[in-house]
């Protein structure tokens, strides 16, 4: 196992239980047995960091293959909704503490903008998904890609924390079946 992999998986191990407020680079070069410099040199910061642990070590939506004009809108969006529900869920213990240090969050985001990383970036997707089906004639054409994706991303990052809230980060996952719901609530009346 490379380097680089190590101090991810250790970084994911540590980000899970402790979130990136707690958590130090210190820390995590320990748990992979690298040096801090060693962790520096293959991740600039701890953000550039944090972004590859939730790019490369949880479920996300680069990890579902769909393509506008193939399949069922409903089922493509059912899968993305299902993946999303996994990231947050997954997620969520990692980078809740942010939410109460506003400076940290400032900061956070600020460096998530940088690194091209963020919330923001599952509702464009959703929104890009929709956009290209209205455009192939599948959803209305009145329909608005925006709103829906804002809907379903933030009903699936609803679903993650109340399932966190309930039953703390070793909650069951979400059931396929709840994003199918949601994708079809969702999307019928765009269809």
């Amino acid at each position: 196992m490379s380097t680089r992999e190590r101090i991810l998986d250790a970084a994911a191990e540590i980000l899970r239980t402790r979130g990136v407020a707690q958590a130090t680079t210190k820390e995590i070069a320990q748990a992979s047995g690298v040096s801090e410099p060693t962790l520096y040199k293959h991740f600039p910061d701890k953000e550039r960091l944090l972004l590859a642990v939730l790019q490369e070590r949880l479920p996300g939506l680069s990890r579902v293959a769909v393509r506008p004009g193939e399949g069922e809108v409903e089922d493509n969006l059912a899968a993305l909704a299902h993946a999303a529900l996994e990231f947050y869920q997954r997620s969520i213990p990692m980078l809740g503490a942010l939410l109460a240090d506003p400076r940290r969050m400032e900061s956070h985001r600020v460096a998530m903008d940088r690194h091209g990383g963020g919330p923001g970036r599952a509702v464009a997707a959703f929104a890009a998904y929709l956009r290209a089906e209205r455009d192939l004639g599948r959803l209305r054409a009145e329909a608005d890609p925006d709103a829906a994706a804002a809907l379903l991303v933030g009903g699936c990052f609803q679903e993650a924390f109340l399932r966190y809230y309930g039953h703390g980060p070793e909650a069951a996952a979400a059931p396929r079946g709840f994003a199918e719901a949601l994708a079809r609530a969702v999307v019928r009346p765009l269809l």
